[in-house]
């Protein structure tokens, strides 16, 4: 395709979706989520929970922070031309990179791999704020020049992370984090970047829907493993059922409704946004959770029953407040439709005490969840 200037799209343009460049980018995406949830997997397991969980929350941020960084752009600026396409494919390297070097990071707070692929991504996609900005003027052409330096102050930082004592690094990641969520909310002060919402909730929906495929995927890779290994079938069917019932329903609640109709401008979408940390970082860790529930189930893990099905317990619980929490609320009438999610949140977690058939439970929960959501819904629609 012939070049052309890098111009903002229409924020109110028709028919606006998903591109076939998108799609890819997400699916190279999986790479680096499932390199993190395998991680979790081996680290919960072994025992070695608080180690396990704070080092997933970090490499899973660093996933979760390049997508966000590319499809924001993207929604505004992009122009599908041959630079703004090798700069995309630069970006996928980037984050090929740094799934390689998820590994290191978790296990051993090495993270020079990781900042390397971090660096390439953010090399390419400070080009491209900087060719937005050549084509913009006034508060548009400051938003766009104030998003390319905070990029570039921030990929300083995490340089800056590999040079300091290793046991500073958790620190000043966390420092990082503030800052890099700081860039967007400072960029777009008085301006606000033309992004479609109907796209970026879409988006986000498409990447959701990878996570929980992965999850899928991780899960069934795990039954199987087991079932060559072992041959426990009573012990696994359960376990499998369970995990099919949470992902389904997870599915289910998220696209209940559509977010677009409330995602219209910074103030929304921005908390809305970064909320998604916490949506896509638990449906991920779902699937290592059915991963140590079945490791346990046949012998693999060397925790207790109660610390593999709070495995699966927790995150699937996490999924189901915050999705009520940064959406769903906004869309129920009346206190039961309300209390629908936050109950069955609590609920799930509570089945982590019903013992070996702990998953199972969960999923039937999560699966009237959606039965009394659908049911709640019609009734509402009936009288009005």
């Amino acid at each position: 395709m012939a070049f052309v200037p890098m111009t903002a799209r229409s924020p109110d343009e028709g028919h606006r979706a998903a591109t076939p460049l998108e799609l890819f980018f997400d699916l190279c995406f999986v790479v680096a989520v499932a390199q993190a949830g395998a991680r979790l997997v081996h680290a919960l397991a072994e025992g070695h929970v608080a180690a396990g969980i704070s080092g997933y929350l970090f490499v899973f941020f660093g996933v979760f922070w390049a997508w966000v960084n590319f499809s924001w752009f993207a929604s505004a600026y992009d122009t599908d031309d041959v630079p703004y396409r090798i700069a995309t494919l630069v970006q996928i390297s980037g984050v090929l990179i740094y799934a390689a070097g998820v590994p290191r990071a978790f296990d051993s707070n090495d993270w020079t791999i990781a900042v390397i692929g971090y660096l390439v991504m953010r090399v390419a996609l400070t080009a491209q704020w900087l060719r937005a900005s050549a084509g913009e003027r006034g508060p548009a052409r400051r938003a766009t020049l104030t998003y390319a330096a905070g990029l570039m102050v921030c990929q300083a930082g995490w340089v800056a992370l590999l040079l300091v004592p290793e046991g500073m690094r958790h620190w000043l990641f966390l420092v990082m984090v503030v800052a890099e969520l700081s860039v967007p909310v400072v960029a777009e002060r008085s301006y606000q970047t033309p992004w479609h919402s109907h796209h970026i909730v879409e988006r986000y929906g498409l990447f959701t829907l990878i996570v929980l495929g992965e999850t899928i995927s991780a899960s069934t890779v795990a039954v199987q493993s087991a079932l060559d290994e072992h041959e426990a079938l009573g012990e696994l069917l359960p376990i499998a059922a369970g995990g099919l019932l949470i992902v389904f329903a997870a599915w289910w609640i998220y696209f209940a409704v559509p977010a677009h109709e409330r995602v219209k401008e910074n103030r929304s979408a921005i908390p809305w946004g970064y909320g998604h940390y916490a949506i896509l970082g638990s449906a991920a860790a779902i699937g290592a959770g059915i991963e140590v529930a079945v490791e346990q189930a046949v012998g693999k893990a060397h925790i207790s029953q109660l610390a593999a099905n709070l495995a699966v317990c927790v995150p699937a619980a996490v999924f189901l407040a915050v999705v009520w929490l940064l959406h769903s609320r906004h869309f129920k009438r009346g206190t039961a439709q309300q209390l629908v999610l936050p109950v069955s949140a609590l609920a799930v977690l509570g089945c982590a005490w019903t013992g070996e058939h702990a998953v199972l439970w969960a999923g039937l929960v999560a699966a009237a969840t959606v039965a009394v959501g659908v049911t709640l819904a019609h009734r509402a629609r009936s009288e009005a």
